[in-house]
């Protein structure tokens, strides 16, 4: 498996591609071309432009939640090509209006203009399998008590419906290593994440994690977290996107991580 950066918080020094606070990775498998999130903007195509990738073979785009910061590109995709055909898989729930503190925050087009003869809407809270070796791993169950469910927000239809996001998932891929987990956010909770992709694959050796791992400050949580990471002795760890270099200082004191930006590019076996 071969998986691009395309949109991320940072960028390296000297290379001059464009980073926003958001993600979007570019995942190549055989012969599937998966888009795992679009980040907030247009700015993953001109990456790719940039990096020399095209986006027009992408067969899949898989969401790992609704937020905008996730999905805000899939229209400018579909844009710019208006022959394109793919599946989108996601969890239901990404698929619904949300505001927090009165601002929306959701996927900016409607279930009804991503499901049509060109794009085909694939909705699941149990695990789909994305190839032979990608699996979508659906709605996360709590494994952990100290990963419970936050509330972020409300859901736009009904004000009074608070917003746990029991959308956010992500990706695992089933290789010769082990298992490489691919996140968005991981507000459903990295460690959960991880215990749920052991169970889903009947695997128990993690090689790796890239992704957001939802954590800022210092906290029993993040301390728990980091003690799971480690006693799980995975050997390449790439927090990005929404992991403050506080936590990842904290995460490299035990466990070294990898440095994350856009133009990343990794091969997994």
């Amino acid at each position: 498996m071969k998986l691009t950066v395309l949109v991320d918080n940072n960028t390296y020094i000297d290379e001059y591609l464009f980073g926003e606070p958001a993600l979007s990775f570019y995942i190549e498998d055989n012969d599937k071309h998966i888009l795992f999130d679009t980040g907030y903007s247009d700015l993953f195509l001109l990456n790719a432009e940039k990096i020399g990738l095209d986006l027009s073979s992408v067969s899949t785009v898989v969401l790992s939640h609704g937020h905008n910061d996730h999905t805000g590109g899939i229209e400018y995709l579909i844009n710019k090509y208006p022959t394109i055909a793919f599946n989108i898989v996601a969890h239901p729930d990404a698929m619904r209006k949300r505001t927090c503190d009165n601002k929306l925050i959701g996927i900016p087009l409607t279930e009804d203009k991503l499901n049509n003869e060109s794009l085909k809407l694939n909705l699941s809270k149990t695990p789909v399998k994305i190839s032979d070796k990608i699996t979508f791993l659906g709605e996360i169950p709590v494994l952990h008590n100290f990963e419970y469910r936050q509330q972020m927000g409300y859901f736009e239809e009904n004000e009074t419906e608070k917003d746990y996001i029991m959308d956010d998932s992500a990706l695992v891929y089933h290789g010769d290593n082990g298992l490489f987990i691919i996140t968005g956010c991981s507000h459903s909770g990295i460690c959960n994440i991880v215990e749920y992709a052991k169970t889903i694959c009947n695997e128990k050796k993690i090689s790796g994690i890239i992704g957001g791992f939802h954590l800022f400050k210092q906290s029993d949580r993040l301390s728990k977290t980091i003690n799971y990471l480690n006693n799980n002795n995975i050997e390449n760890l790439y927090p990005c996107h929404c992991v403050s270099f506080e936590a990842k200082a904290e995460i490299h004191k035990l466990i070294p991580i990898h440095e994350v930006g856009v133009g990343l590019r990794l091969n997994i076996s």
